[in-house]
């Protein structure tokens, strides 16, 4: 018997219900007994401790309507959720309030202790993410739900690390790095930012040895001079060409160091010849690779002059920084000063000012994972969503370093090397944990440092379905089809993906990379806290139903580019789930029997109709099968607004009760509409299906054929 439709959509309360239907169904589970190809998207692990944002809306509603649509299609359909620990995010956050709350460091608490009960924390906060991933209608798999730290991940990940290492390609050496103060731990380049900065540019004169003449450099660092251990010039520079080769000695410290040529120099910086501190930037370096120069640490983690500062030892970098000058100035070596504004390099994260520091770290040789990521994208294995992110992908990994995957950091996948407490320099990789030196049978201790976050995240396709082992799930679901994301972290996560896929498994780890753009506010501004333009999206769903919500951020995307989202836009669209709920009311009210369009005699313009209405559902089809997912629901919307509702339900009307040509017109559009708007509003079109057509769940029918 057909359910009398309510006056009103109650969105609140229906929401809920639908989801716990959908969930008990097992529909979101892909059936095991289809002979077709399955559809497989691993979700982008949001957070665990972290409530959704606006940009975790977007994703979820863009990923959501693309399974829907495959299972609707009838593929047996895969979307495997899951939450990642967020290394340094998690930790920085948990490690914050501990402080607040009982006004404990990590040290106070020890390693285990901090661990164990961040653990905690973050399993909490986890179950409030995934409602909200209910909430936002995600139709994924939750028996499959996976975390980054889950005991086989884990496992996989160290599984990684020992073949990277047995295969010689990993090393652990020094390299100046990235260091956050506040973080305290070191970045890959890619979790860098830089702001512009006014400041000074120091001149200062670099006596020449045994002789009167000086050679004037030019550095904003002060500081960092006592580390230097060259001065550079270009080659090509004819100002200092018979001064290549002499010695200078270093002010202050007295060292006498070298005048080198190299090519890095910018001749029109400056005076065209620079200090080189090869252990407090990377640039100087590389030339101090070159040219065999030693490192000399000046500036320790804590932002303190080190003991091979001299005099100045103990002192916190930036104090000293003025004692030099005005040292430089007593013994007239500045020959002047001038203003100068240049990029810092900041923390993506907490916005600090990075120090450059040399440390020992675990790096990967990322050229031998380079070469087939490039192959496989160059012979069309993986194709990009908009094709415009083949070029930038492509650039950027040809033009890739060493990737540092180390952190300073408790929270995350330990790094599986133990060294010997003897000797250092003998240590041990192992997937399993090690209680003694295999060298001299003496006591180890486990390297401290964890991984970098990225480092289990590219492995995020292949883990989540049980590799290394043979798994039926990794078996049947890998490749996966579709990945869907940011456009911002196109490097962090989606180069790192497919490299690592195809050095673990051999094979491309998605054949689809569908990239999403970044969410605006009305104005076109970056959304965050500082600027007080932040979009809740469980409070706008709260208001205005998911379905609307979805709409909202939908209307008007194109992949890759950035769209805006404001209440106004997704206000307006809840008035589009109220005009579906309007018009069924409408035809359950008109046309109370269901009759199918082949048991009855169509007058001709019922005819038209239809076949008007097919061609939508083989536009519709084609957008989606395209990934034109915007322009599908713009079709559907106008179509079902416009058409269906003000111009075919208006005429009907007088031809109702008559030969029930106009009744099985009304149900064969309105059916197969709900099919198609389903991916968009799920919720709405399936709480019509149930008290119009209740014999299935809507979300488990078939997408209608022409």
């Amino acid at each position: 018997m057909v359910r009398e439709l309510p006056k009103n959509f109650e969105h609140q309360k229906a929401e809920l219900d639908i989801y716990q239907i959908w969930e008990k169904s097992g529909l979101f589970s892909p059936a095991t007994d289809s002979k077709k190809k399955p559809y497989v998207i691993t979700m982008p692990p949001p957070n665990a401790y972290d409530q959704l944002h606006i940009g975790h809306a977007l994703f979820v509603a863009i990923e959501d309507i693309m399974v829907r649509y495959h299972r609707l299609k009838g593929e047996p359909t895969l979307w495997l959720p899951g939450a990642d620990h967020a290394g340094i995010a998690s930790q920085v956050f948990f490690e914050k309030n501990l402080k607040e709350k009982e006004g404990l460091t990590r040290h106070d608490l020890g390693r285990e202790e901090f661990v164990k009960r961040l653990f905690e924390f973050v399993m909490n906060k986890r179950e409030i993410m995934e409602g909200q991933l209910r909430r936002l209608g995600a139709s994924c798999d939750w028996s499959r739900k996976k975390f980054t730290l889950d005991d086989d991940v884990s496992y996989a990940v160290r599984h990684t690390f020992k073949k990277l290492y047995d295969d010689g390609l990993l090393y652990r050496g020094e390299r100046v790095i990235n260091w956050c103060p506040r973080c305290a731990t070191f970045l890959s380049d890619l979790e860098v930012d830089h702001k512009e900065k006014d400041g000074v540019l120091i001149y200062i004169k670099y006596p020449i040895k045994d002789s009167k003449e000086y050679i004037i450099v030019a550095t904003t660092r002060p500081e960092t001079m006592l580390g230097d251990t060259a001065v550079a010039v270009n080659p090509k520079d004819p100002r200092y060409k018979k001064l290549v080769g002499k010695i200078v000695v270093l002010p202050i410290m007295g060292r006498e160091i070298p005048i080198i040529a190299d090519e890095y120099v910018a001749m029109d910086f400056g005076t065209g010849a620079v200090k080189i501190t090869p252990a407090h930037d990377l640039n100087d370096f590389d030339v101090g690779q070159r040219h065999k120069l030693e490192n000399i640490s000046v500036v320790g983690p804590d932002l303190v002059m080190t003991a091979a500062a001299g005099k100045f030892a103990g002192i916190k970098s930036k104090d000293a920084s003025v004692a030099i000058v005005e040292e430089l100035e007593h013994a007239g070596l500045i020959e002047k000063t001038t203003p100068y504004r240049n990029a810092v390099s900041i923390c993506e994260r907490c916005k600090a000012t990075l120090e450059p520091l040399i440390s020992k770290q675990w790096f990967i040789k990322i050229n031998a994972l380079a070469g087939p990521a490039i192959k496989a994208v160059e012979e069309g294995k993986i194709k990009f969503v908009p094709a415009r992110f083949k070029k930038v992908y492509m650039n950027w990994m040809e033009n890739i370093h060493d990737w540092n995957i180390s952190r300073q950091l408790w929270w995350g996948h330990r790094i599986p090397v133990y060294y010997c407490d003897n000797n250092p320099e003998h240590f041990t990789v192992s997937v399993d944990s090690v209680d003694k030196c295999p060298t001299c049978d003496g006591t180890i201790h486990q390297d401290e440092d964890t991984l970098d976050t990225w480092f289990s995240s590219g492995q995020w396709p292949f883990t989540t379905l049980g590799w290394p082992k043979k798994t039926n799930d990794f078996e049947r679901y890998y490749p996966t089809t579709v990945m869907e994301t940011g456009w911002d972290i196109l490097f962090f996560w989606v180069a790192r993906m497919i490299m690592m896929g195809l050095y673990c498994t051999g094979e491309i780890p998605f054949k689809l990379v569908y990239l999403n753009g970044l969410v605006r506010d009305k104005t076109g501004a970056k959304i965050s806290k500082s600027k007080g333009n932040v979009i809740d999206p469980i409070e706008m769903i709260d208001k205005y139903g998911s379905d609307a919500l979805r709409l909202g951020l939908l209307g008007g995307m194109a992949p890759g580019n950035d769209s805006v989202i404001s209440e106004d836009k997704i206000r307006g669209y809840r008035n589009f789930a109220n005009k579906i709920w309007n018009a069924a009311r409408f035809v359950q009210m008109s046309a109370p029997e269901l009759k199918d369009i082949s048991t009855v005699l169509l007058q001709p313009e019922d005819k038209t109709t239809i076949d008007q209405f097919h061609q939508v559902v083989k536009q519709v089809t084609s957008h989606m099968d395209k990934y034109r997912l915007a322009q599908a629901g713009e079709l559907l919307y106008e179509y079902f607004w416009h058409q269906f509702c003000d111009k075919y339900i208006e005429s009907a009307k007088t031809r109702l009760n008559t030969d029930g040509s106009a009744e099985a017109t009304l149900h064969h559009i309105l059916k197969n509409c709900l099919i198609m708007l389903h991916p968009f509003v799920p919720f709405v079109s399936e709480a019509v299906w149930q008290n119009l057509y209740q014999q299935t769940l809507l979300l488990g029918e078939k997408w209608p054929t022409v």
